[in-house]
């Protein structure tokens, strides 16, 4: 099966990239999401049989002031890839977040709950998704949440850059989700897209993070822990770290229907923090 992905520079993209070195992984320079026909051209000029969309407008903050950019990056990008995906017959995977959720109460989110955002970010994401439902073609669009790996920015780099410097940090204690291994995602959208190329009937949305679910001042000190260093990390509210953009608080992802319709269970987001920080050159 020739795949075609897209965000060669993001976790997601580079991971792809390592995982199926046959892929043909674009970078930024052969397609950018800013200009969405010039996007979908590409897909049909090169005619693969599976798109992965792993490209995104990720800034959440700054989505707050520039939602022009974002909603064509994360909105209208991937309602014109996922038509070229259909014109031609592809199987089309696109990567959403939990952020279209408004992260009320503390039950898992299913697949089939309303979303509502609460910030910019999340509505373009969310357009995003009505796009490539609308283009009517094969497709699985995987909601996911606090990616990690060793490449680019995140949470894990994040801390072990700060907790070299500071002897105590404040981590927010009353968000809840699932971390998840940016190397598992990139499995799972492989396999997602080999499964669909044999029974498009299992187009639909899903949901694939990380296991156990925990906060924010919880994933920081197991990543701590496992380094062996030693600052203080203390639990504050929301609240006390204001950001920009609100975030949702219950992130937590039902992913059940992920595993009954492709046997793909939540990965274990503790294995995976080893690995990232091996590769890192940190003890684990």
């Amino acid at each position: 099966m020739t795949v075609l992905v897209f965000g060669q520079s993001g976790q997601v993209g580079s991971e792809l990239a390592r995982l199926a070195p046959d892929a043909r992984v674009l970078s930024r320079a052969e397609a950018d999401l800013a200009d969405a026909q010039a996007c979908a051209e590409t897909i049909r000029r090169l005619r693969p049989r599976a798109v992965i969309n792993a490209a995104a407008y990720t800034a959440v903050d700054r989505a707050e002031t520039e939602t022009a950019l974002a909603r064509v990056i994360n909105g209208e990008a991937p309602g014109a890839m996922a038509c070229a995906a259909r014109e031609i017959g592809a199987v089309f995977v696109h990567i959403s977040t939990d952020y279209v959720f408004d992260g009320s109460g503390d039950r898992p989110w299913r697949p089939e709950d309303t979303p509502t955002p609460v910030n910019a970010y999340g509505r373009t994401k969310l357009a995003g998704e009505d796009a490539v439902r609308a283009a009517g073609g094969v497709h699985a669009i995987l909601r996911t949440s606090w990616v990690f790996s060793a490449f680019g920015q995140n949470f894990v780099k994040t801390m072990l850059r700060l907790g070299k410097s500071r002897p105590a940090l404040s981590v927010v204690g009353d968000q809840i989700g699932g971390p998840t291994p940016a190397a598992s995602i990139a499995g799972a959208c492989l396999t997602i897209a080999g499964r669909l190329g044999d029974q498009p009937d299992l187009s639909g949305t899903y949901h694939y993070a990380g296991a156990p679910d925990v906060s924010w001042h919880g994933f920081a000190s197991a990543i701590f822990a496992m380094t062996g260093q030693v600052p203080q990390v203390t639990a504050i509210p929301s609240s006390g770290y204001p950001t920009p953009a609100a975030r949702p608080m219950n992130s937590r992802l039902d992913c059940s229907a992920t595993e009954a319709a492709f046997g793909i269970p939540r990965p274990d987001w503790q294995v995976g923090l080893r690995e990232v920080l091996r590769e890192l050159g940190h003890r684990a």
